[in-house]
């Protein structure tokens, strides 16, 4: 704790927290009192943690250390897990885009359905095949940002991609409200709750429930009107760098589905767009 403190505080200028520098200083970057009064805390208690004493440091007097240190997010993480307090990530803001890597990756996946989802089920991209697999009427389509949420709970049953919507939208939802306790009460996820629960009774009494999980490997079974049905097992990746982002890919669940699967290359075979 000492030597990461320290090594710390050597970084951070006075002039970067808006202090006069002063004269004859021999200490690199900040004092420990200066620390301790730029976090809002007593001298003699930051020297104690800073000497790694038991002195039990609350998460909300890290977080004030962690501003006035300027630590990025894994330097806070390693600060609680010195101070022997459990970890809590502080909640970033929804990535709503990816690069030309990650879609050259997911094209490549073809004749595999693959998409790029954030923890709220934002369609950040697709390739061909998952496009054609979901497809649904226009009017279906999410205010803001494409969201599959959005697009399976206003469409009509009957024009649903997914067969036994009745066990997989139960699902999507627990998993949505996993993610959504790392940012309750933010504007966007309030405001995306609010439209989608006016928009679906049947959101509204599943989120209601309070259920929670988490992504993972699923068997989901589709219908493509020029095809067939599709047995596919969902596979959840994460990508480093963008947090609260997983890929999903699927994957043929049996030999006749691989077979079917097989033709949906490049978008060769459109499944048509229900009336």
């Amino acid at each position: 704790m000492a030597s990461f403190l320290r090594s710390r505080r050597a970084r951070v200028t006075p002039g970067d927290v808006g202090m006069p520098p002063g004269l004859r200083r021999r200490t690199p970057g900040l004092r420990r009192e200066e620390v301790a009064q730029l976090s809002g805390v007593g001298v003699t208690w930051y020297t104690w943690l800073e000497q790694g004493r038991p002195i039990n440091a609350s998460a909300q007097v890290l977080d004030a250390v962690a501003r006035t240190l300027r630590l990025d997010p894994p330097e806070r993480e390693h600060l609680y897990h010195l101070a022997e307090v459990p970890y809590a990530p502080v909640p970033e803001a929804l990535v709503q885009s990816v690069g030309p890597e990650i879609q050259g990756i997911i094209d490549a996946l073809a004749p595999r359905p693959a998409v790029v989802y954030n923890s709220r089920y934002d369609i950040l991209a697709a390739n061909p095949v998952y496009r054609d697999l979901f497809i649904i009427p226009v009017d279906a389509c999410a205010p803001g940002p494409d969201n599959a949420l959005w697009r399976l709970f206003t469409v009509r049953e009957q024009d649903c991609p997914l067969l036994f919507r009745d066990k997989e939208l139960p699902v999507m939802v627990a998993t949505l409200r996993a993610a959504y306790g790392l940012h309750a009460g933010e504007p966007g996820w309030e405001d995306f709750i609010r439209r989608l629960s006016r928009a679906s009774p049947l959101f509204t009494r599943l989120w209601e429930s309070g259920d929670v999980a988490e992504p993972g490997r699923r068997v989901k079974v589709f219908r493509h009107e020029a095809v067939g049905e599709l047995r596919m097992t969902s596979m959840s990746l994460s990508i480093n760098g963008m947090p609260e982002c997983r890929i999903v890919v699927y994957t043929p669940d049996d030999e006749e589905t691989a077979r079917r699967t097989a033709v949906l290359r490049n978008g060769a075979t459109k499944n048509p767009a229900p009336r």
